[in-house]
């Protein structure tokens, strides 16, 4: 009992490492920074731009909260000369997350086309008609860009284009719209007659919105179906509405 007092105490007496702790304090700002910058916007405390410009600098913190946590953890290791080590061990958790998840949706963006209108059929793409009104001044037009977006699709996703099944077109129509509302989609149009499904999507760290159409074609004995997802704001999507049809594509259960 007398050695572990005399070991409490020695403990007790190694001062807190004013390097882990700093290290914590920018890991946990870098966090607050890039969390914010997708609620600011939201919520229209800052323009797109200010918000954009947080997760730089978020990502700067992270790295900053890395390099300071490393001689932190040094120096607050066991039997070392301070306290904090837990502080430390935080901070490069903190900071490697929010740097490697900056960086990596940094690294995807650079790596896809900078488009944002991607669609199953590039020779007839599907058009909007319900969610127009709703896209507002300043958005990106729904008229597609011809054979110059088309170039770039084909060259950054090869893999995109339509279903088409053995399924009547109604069975089809059905089937993509209650997919659409699994996916938490908000439904604006259900066309049965048209064959045509719009909706929009709300992305969740900005709350872009992007608008989905779907159409529905007999063919043959059969059914196509060809989907469109644009984005309403941005000449770039980062890959989202790429991702998004894929994501679609998967969960149909046909």
């Amino acid at each position: 009992m007398a050695q572990a007092a005399q070991d409490h105490a020695g403990h007790a007496r190694r001062p807190v490492s004013v390097v882990a702790t700093a290290s914590l304090v920018l890991a946990l700002l870098a966090a607050l920074a890039a969390a914010a910058a997708g609620l600011g916007y939201r919520q229209g405390l800052w323009p797109l731009g200010t918000g954009f410009g947080m997760l730089r600098y978020a990502a700067y913190g992270g790295i900053a909260a890395l390099a300071v946590a490393l001689p932190g953890v040094v120096l607050a290791r066991p039997g070392g000369p301070r306290r904090g080590l837990y502080r430390a061990l935080v901070a490069l958790v903190i900071g490697a997350t929010m740097f490697g998840v900056l960086w990596n949706n940094l690294r995807s963006a650079m790596q896809v086309p900078p488009i944002h209108d991607i669609t199953t059929d590039l020779e007839d793409p599907p058009a909007f008609v319900a969610v127009v009104p709703l896209r507002g001044e300043g958005s990106n037009s729904v008229a597609y860009g011809g054979e110059t977006i088309a170039a770039q699709q084909r060259a950054g996703y090869p893999e995109i284009g339509p279903v088409e099944v053995d399924l009547a077109p109604a069975r089809l129509f059905d089937l993509a719209l209650a997919t659409a509302r699994d996916m938490g989609w908000q439904i604006v149009a259900a066309q049965p007659s048209e064959g045509r499904i719009e909706a929009t999507d709300t992305t969740f760290w900005f709350g872009f919105k992007d608008d989905v159409v779907i159409r529905i074609r007999a063919l043959g004995g059969g059914a196509r179906l060809d989907i469109r997802s644009v984005s309403r704001i941005g000449q770039g999507d980062a890959g989202t509405n790429a991702a998004r049809i894929k994501a679609f594509l998967a969960a149909l259960e046909i």
